[in-house]
């Protein structure tokens, strides 16, 4: 699979010695497109839309549109299911939850959406969901078996089995609304393991201080979701402190 422009424009960046901040807004929340646009506009690099329940594909075309009107960076769907499809979007992360003990997740879902998003003609973004420590509503819906803490070593080798598969993109993540996030040792490990996909981490990242430890680490961009629904304020601060480190 070629890379497409919108993973070109972020790899490009990340070449340049950038750090990423991608912005997670799930349509079922309903939050306010408004309400976000000081945290955009603090160098958010691209908005991720998704969601695992209560969301048709109705509910994301006129979600994804909204946010297309407003803002003028790369939308891209984190898909939770079928139903979070929209030809709307400038790019999906097709991914693969690797420690999930549900066949459906790691293969079975990826199978039933290829064909649907060739012929909404979604450019793909390959990648690896690896789900860490708490797990959140993600690692319950994905029916993961989180990465203990403790054993950042079993994150890092799948990471690099990621990377020999093909992925492009690995995203690590403790889980929205997660109480501790990613231990930086396990995203520096990580960094140190793997040589071309995106590192990406989210989840439970809530003060400047730990996106800094995050980059400082080695991630190549950090995702903000829950902090930006509570506090705009706050996750502006933390995008600028990622940007202008």
């Amino acid at each position: 699979m070629k890379i497409g422009p919108v993973e070109r424009r972020l790899r490009s960046k990340r070449d340049a010695g950038e750090k990423l901040v991608f912005l997670l807004l799930d349509p079922e929340k309903d939050i306010k497109v408004d309400s976000i646009k000081p945290v955009v506009e603090a160098g958010v690099d691209a908005i991720f839309v998704g969601g695992s329940l209560n969301i048709t594909t109705y509910d994301m075309d006129k979600y994804i549109i909204s946010v297309k009107e407003h803002f003028d960076i790369p939308v891209i769907i984190f898909p939770g299911g079928l139903n979070t499809l929209s030809k709307y979007a400038d790019a999906i992360l097709f991914m693969s939850l690797l420690n999930s003990l549900d066949p459906y997740w790691i293969i079975g879902a990826q199978v039933t959406a290829a064909p649907l998003i060739k012929k909404l003609g979604l450019e793909v973004i390959p990648s690896a969901y690896i789900i860490y420590g708490h797990g959140g509503a993600a690692g319950h819906i994905g029916r993961a078996l989180p990465i203990p803490y403790e054993q950042p070593y079993i994150t890092a080798a799948y990471a690099l089995a990621a990377e020999m598969l093909g992925m492009r993109l690995v995203y690590l993540e403790a889980g929205s609304g997660s109480p501790m996030p990613v231990s930086p040792e396990a995203v520096s490990i990580v960094a140190n393991t793997i040589s071309d996909p995106l590192l990406v981490v989210g989840g439970g990242i809530r003060e400047p201080h730990i996106a800094r430890q995050f980059v400082d680490a080695g991630a190549d961009a950090i995702v903000i979701g829950t902090i930006a629904e509570r506090d705009p304020k706050k996750a502006a601060e933390i995008v600028s402190t990622v940007k202008h480190r």
